[in-house]
């Protein structure tokens, strides 16, 4: 028998994850004070093991961005091997202590005896797989481009990318079996396990991110080659196979954005594990939102307005990148990708906007309980959508200061300035609707109170059940227009925003490619700012999804 989850505001009077009131327990003064007492030693306990594991992350990612830094600054004393290996180190620690989390924490007695059902939902541990997978195949043509260029690489060059692999299927699978875990013992040792492993992840990222060493390397293949059609001969190390090393370079070139997506995605797991350590819940009643099924319930004009921008989206990444796989781009696919954004982000935009007036006129209470998986992606939304509003900041001044009056350039510019309107009309909308209490919970709240058994018959409190139960299936089966009107705009800024995570999840870099930025503040300048913005934007447009699904599945 395992005692009852503790409440983890310190109340006793009720339960904190489901929200439904408990009838209150008379205690003598003794027990109370003790309760107390325990409560407070448990409650500092936490917080210390929290400070602890926080503390090694923070000194872990210093150390590793000091490295970083110097690889970048003065890459003669630190190498990019030299960081390699910190990195290599790293991993193997975090593999070291995943394996015994699995194999030694989760198989002790009570080590797992709550799972917080909100943490890991299924489109989180999707994409955890699907960006592995792609991670593992840019490992993959890695290995293959450092092959075929056997002759002038080094055996370490090899080895790096095995480990990686080996890195990747590990932690993948760990984080989808037991990114639910509430772990109740061995606290402080698991805290530290998973600020290490997030922050050898963050520290991934980061070399991701200002790492442009194979980018400068295809590059200078590229002008080696060009320069060698002219009668000049170069010292540059060539690929054996042209035809094969070009496979590598466009696979590797492709996949690069899901690698840094990927580390983004870890890291948001893990912290939530973190935040659960220790954690006790209520048991959970009722419907969920996910066992709630997927239904339509009679919407048309989301989907089918959300279907048109997603053909619309799907037609101007194919030409994009036939006219990619050429030498130049020509100028009006440019104009075509431009054109295409600005047509669709007012229309989010005032979605999002119309979708927030309708959440005001609604009657319905917010939802204050304590919920570390909502305040991570309401953090998570705000911090995502920093990147592309960067780099749309960064456009707007070059644009300005280059040639304001150009057609290319005022598109740049009004692509800008919609973007970061969307951003912020679509975060006040997610943000507000998660915040509010799903039509199930609200249904669950009006359940009529157990109270002691002598005082309620039978026959009533069946027939109490019943006349909720009827009001419920009323209630959901026939929408109301706010509620019609919200499952319209989030299916068509769902498919929206799927739309527009593809474009720059598979390739479809315009931002890098126009020339306008990159002449404005230089190549390694430029290279770092996209590199940090962009795996950012396309995690939050997949983050927006899983926020939209949630307000769709709440409305």
């Amino acid at each position: 028998m395992t005692a009852a989850p503790v409440a983890e505001n310190g109340n006793n009077t009720g339960s904190p994850d489901s929200g439904s009131p408990a009838p209150p327990r008379q205690k003598s003064w003794l027990g109370q004070h003790f309760s107390v007492l325990l409560w407070r030693r448990d409650s500092q306990a936490q917080k210390a093991g929290q400070l602890v594991s926080g503390l090694l992350a923070l000194n872990v990612v210093f150390l590793g961005g000091a490295f970083i830094c110097s690889m970048i600054f003065n890459s003669v004393a630190v190498t990019l091997g030299d960081v390699w290996f910190l990195l290599v180190a790293l991993k193997l620690l975090s593999l070291l202590w995943l394996l015994y989390y699995v194999a030694g924490t989760t198989h002790r007695p009570h080590a797992v005896l709550y799972r917080d059902p909100h943490a890991g939902p299924l489109w989180v541990r999707g994409s955890l797989v699907l960006f592995g997978s792609c991670t593992i195949c840019l490992n993959v043509f890695r290995v293959g481009y450092d092959v075929s260029h056997s002759h002038c690489k080094s055996q370490l060059e090899l080895i790096f990318p095995v480990i990686e692999v080996i890195f990747i299927c590990i932690q993948t699978w760990v984080l989808w079996k037991h990114c639910k875990d509430c772990v109740q013992i061995q606290t402080n040792l698991t805290r530290c396990g998973l600020m290490l492993t997030l922050a050898t992840n963050l520290l991934l990222w980061v070399l991701a991110v200002t790492n442009d060493s194979m980018h400068r390397e295809i590059k200078a293949e590229l002008s080696a080659v060009m320069e060698k059609f002219s009668g000049n001969e170069t010292n540059t190390c060539f690929c054996l196979n042209t035809t094969v090393c070009e496979v590598f370079q466009k696979g590797y070139l492709m996949l690069y954005p899901f690698s840094t997506e990927y580390c983004l995605i870890c890291c948001t797991v893990l912290f939530v594990m973190w935040k659960n350590v220790g954690r006790c819940l209520a048991p959970h009643t009722g419907l969920h939102p996910s066992t709630h099924t997927f239904h339509l319930h009679g919407v048309i004009f989301g989907p089918l307005l959300g279907m048109l921008v997603l053909v619309a989206g799907v037609c101007v990444f194919v030409l994009f990148q036939i006219e990619a796989s050429g030498p130049a781009i020509a100028h009006q696919f440019f104009t075509l990708y431009y054109g295409f954004y600005v047509a669709v982000l007012p229309a989010m935009s005032l979605a999002c906007l119309a979708g927030t007036a309708i959440h005001g006129l609604e009657e319905r209470e917010l939802d204050t309980v304590k919920n570390p998986t909502r305040s991570l992606d309401v953090v998570l939304l705000m911090g995502a959508a920093l990147g592309q509003v960067g780099i749309a900041y960064f456009s707007i001044v070059a644009t300005v200061a280059t040639d304001p009056h150009e057609l290319l350039n005022r598109l740049i510019l009004a692509y800008s300035l919609l973007l970061i309107l969307q951003h912020i009309a679509q975060n006040l909308f997610i943000i507000e609707g998660l915040h509010r209490r799903p039509i199930w919970e609200a249904a669950q709240m009006d359940k009529p109170e157990a109270g002691p058994s002598r005082r309620s018959s039978l026959l009533e409190l069946g027939q109490g059940l019943q006349r909720v139960s009827l009001a419920y299936i009323h209630s959901y089966s026939h929408l109301n227009w706010k509620r019609r009107a919200l499952k319209e705009i989030s299916l068509f800024l769902i498919l929206c925003n799927i739309t527009l995570w593809m474009m720059p999840a598979f390739g479809m870099h315009p931002e890098f490619e126009n020339g306008l930025e990159k002449d404005f503040y230089g190549y390694q300048a430029w290279f770092t700012i996209v590199n940090f913005g962009l795996p950012l934007g396309v995690f939050y447009r997949m983050h927006s999804v899983g926020g939209l699904v949630e307000l769709y599945l709440g409305a």
